[in-house]
């Protein structure tokens, strides 16, 4: 068992929980749940399968990871994030246990690879995969970096390992959760794209701190290519790339779905909104958790 605490920030997450926990609980010397005052039976669920169990209000995932890491008084060697749809795969969780914590102690961070599944299929072309994160650092050499949209993990010191094999964001919920939860995420987005016109953002910059080579580049193509396209446009000229020079196609009628919902609901929506608030001249507010709970349905599953 590696000398190391996983931290999931939750809200309604009754339906993906045990199945995370289960992917890991034999790896990890503590699990630390962040709720964020969940109405279904997340907290009961957490508490049986051996979490401690710590309730805050939302900001956004930055705050909330930072304040775990100030407030649960962590005594492993290692943290890592999770996200409540994620779960490792066995041949992660054995690289884990027996690499961790022979690392030299020059390294202060790990990066992983993420698989995304959707409506149940493996996502594996249209760039989805691997999707290199930053998900393991030692403690006291690491946060979560202070952003509304796309934050990541950062190392603030010391060097950084990859290893080899996969965890999966795997979600149970349905495609009616996935529409809710990326509405959502506009308006976060829409609030994010303000801040930065208005330069008030004030954040750190994932460019300037040790995180995955992958998301600097996913940081610096968005904002400094995407967002300088016309809008609307950049949502076609998106679909396309995804979908054919990226091989999309290739994953079947999901990876259809699942790009066409990206580019011309998400990043369609995205300018919509943008549009409708310079319109009217008017600022999108603060969102707080997310609260979209519907059930799985019937049949179907796995929406991503």
């Amino acid at each position: 068992m590696a000398n190391l605490t996983i931290i999931i920030l939750t809200k309604n997450e009754e339906q993906n929980l045990e199945k995370c926990i289960a992917s890991f609980k034999s790896v990890a010397q503590r699990i630390v749940i962040i709720d964020s005052y969940s109405t279904d039976k997340t907290v009961e669920l957490a508490k049986s399968l051996g979490a401690e169990v710590y309730e805050h209000p939302f900001e956004n995932h930055a705050v909330q990871f930072n304040w775990a890491l100030d407030n649960i008084d962590l005594n492993t060697e290692w943290v890592m994030k999770v996200d409540a749809d994620e779960e490792f795969t066995s041949e992660l969780a054995d690289e884990i246990d027996e690499k961790l914590d022979t690392l030299s102690a020059k390294v202060n961070g790990v990066i992983l690879r993420r698989r995304v599944y959707f409506m149940g299929r493996w996502l594996k072309h249209g760039g989805k995969y691997p999707e290199l994160l930053l998900r393991i650092f030692r403690v006291g050499h690491g946060m979560s970096e202070m952003k509304l949209m796309d934050e990541h993990l950062i190392v603030t010191d010391g060097d950084v390992v990859t290893f080899k094999n996969d965890f999966s964001d795997n979600n149970n919920k349905s495609l009616e959760w996935w529409i809710n939860k990326h509405n959502w995420y506009s308006n976060k987005e829409v609030l994010d794209q303000q801040m930065k016109s208005d330069d008030a953002n004030g954040e750190e910059s994932v460019e300037e701190t040790s995180t995955s080579m992958q998301a600097k580049v996913k940081r610096f193509v968005k904002n400094h290519g995407y967002y300088s396209l016309p809008k609307f446009f950049r949502a076609h000229l998106y679909f396309i790339y995804r979908y054919y020079f990226r091989f999309g196609f290739l994953d079947g009628t999901e990876g259809k779905i699942y790009t066409f919902l990206q580019a011309y609901w998400y990043r369609y929506l995205v300018d919509a909104k943008l549009y409708e608030c310079e319109k009217l001249g008017v600022k999108m507010e603060k969102q707080g958790a997310l609260e979209a709970t519907s059930s799985r349905i019937k049949g179907g599953g796995n929406a991503g």
